[in-house]
């Protein structure tokens, strides 16, 4: 579906260009042990330190989840005390929030197919907005309601990674979990009409190894097309008894990783750093470039990395593809490095992804560790965008309010 309606009335309401996240999944994991990579990742502790560190590479924009497992521990009954924390620390820091309801995970009492999911999540989702506007009046509030519905939808719908651990029942937990999605949206905008949606979903590249061969072509074609099944829903152009809206879809986040492109029939990941490229790995700008000409919505690259040593490699190579897609004015409204601190991994705690831009090596004391190469390229990074703004014949840029920092 096009909506071809983009224009300088979108505003870019971030507050720098490079973005940071920090790992907030609370979810059950494959073994069914509940995960905190909030607490597991020392955010908890380390909140001021964090931000001070964000705030010294120029990035003033992080992406933050709320933790419903957390906050809702009896049914519509919240406790918000770490969500005002991390409010309190934000305001102090000139840091900027863009807010997960949920990332991964649910309360012990629910599942996406349980009966009363979308209500207790609306529920959720209002009384959320109404507390950040009781100690926010004022301000952008962006909030992404549900993390990587695709993937969500597959990890607890198809392979058993996650409640509610099925196997054949994908679209049936994406269904349930875009009811719940758009639900929320309604609540939210009742309280504040002017509050932001950043979609973010997983963005891929599926292709077959026999282009040759029509059946193979269109099967791949099929599959690739399946990403966009969340964007359509939340527009009303797909499932219209759910109730969504254009409007719904204001910001497109893309999440995008090292494996997100892949060969259909032998699941073999295209290679990414070779020279000369793959004959069938698409570029990030490719990618994001048939994203902007489907939906014309602005887009942030939502979520970004790479485990060990090409984690640097992987931010100049993001680089060039963000300078890519601006200078082709393609409204780029921002990068996220995600996460920016260490992580353990959800099914395998003792294991550490060491994919962001700070490690952390000792998990006792949970010391986070500058990779210096990653600092580096980060830097650049600033630099290079920074050159941008003086680039004055990007329609988009000029009239959309964007300001990088």
């Amino acid at each position: 579906m096009l909506i071809n309606d983009f224009s300088g009335t979108h505003q870019n309401p971030f507050k720098s260009f490079l973005m940071g996240g920090f790992e907030c999944a609370d979810h059950l994991n494959a073994f069914g042990n509940r995960v905190d990579l909030f607490h597991a990742s020392g955010h908890d502790i380390y909140l001021e330190e964090d931000f001070d560190q964000l705030n010294g590479l120029g990035i003033q924009t992080v992406r933050e989840g709320i933790r419903w497992s957390h906050v809702e521990t009896q049914p519509y009954q919240y406790d918000w005390s770490v969500v005002e924390q991390i409010i309190h620390v934000s305001q102090l820091k000139n840091i900027q929030v863009i807010w997960d309801i949920c990332h991964f995970g649910f309360p012990d009492d629910l599942t996406p197919l349980h009966p009363m999911f979308a209500r207790r999540f609306s529920h959720l989702c209002r009384a959320f907005v109404t507390k950040y506007r009781s100690l926010v009046p004022n301000g952008p509030l962006i909030v992404t309601p549900i993390n990587e519905v695709s993937f969500l939808s597959w990890l607890g719908g198809d392979v058993r990674g996650t409640s509610p651990y099925c196997v054949g029942q994908g679209w049936e937990v994406k269904y349930s979990l875009m009811k719940a999605y758009i639900e929320g949206i309604e609540m939210m905008k009742e309280v504040d009409p002017s509050m932001r949606i950043l979609v973010t979903e997983p963005l891929i590249s599926i292709v077959t190894s026999d282009p040759a061969n029509i059946l193979s072509l269109v099967e791949a074609e099929k599959k690739h097309i399946e990403q966009f099944q969340v964007h359509d829903i939340l527009s009303g152009a797909m499932c219209p008894e759910l109730r969504g809206k254009p409007e719904y879809l204001d910001i497109i986040g893309v999440n995008y990783y090292y494996n997100n492109q892949w060969i259909n029939e032998t699941h073999e990941f295209l290679p990414w750093g070779e020279e000369p490229a793959h004959p069938y790995y698409r570029t990030l700008h490719s990618l994001i470039e048939s994203v902007f000409q489907r939906y014309r919505r602005p887009v942030i690259i939502s979520e970004t990395s790479h485990p060990k040593e090409d984690r640097a490699k992987w931010i100049e190579s993001i680089t060039k593809q963000c300078i890519s897609i601006i200078k082709s004015k393609i409204p780029l409204f921002g990068c996220c490095i995600y996460p920016v601190v260490d992580r353990p991994d959800w099914d395998n705690l003792d294991e550490w992804h060491h994919s962001g831009l700070y490690d952390i090596f000792n998990t006792n004391s949970l010391e986070r560790v500058p990779d210096i190469a990653s600092i580096i390229a980060i830097s650049k990074f600033k630099k290079h965008i920074n050159a941008i703004q003086s680039i004055t014949d990007n329609f988009y840029y000029r009239n959309s309010g964007l300001c990088v920092g």
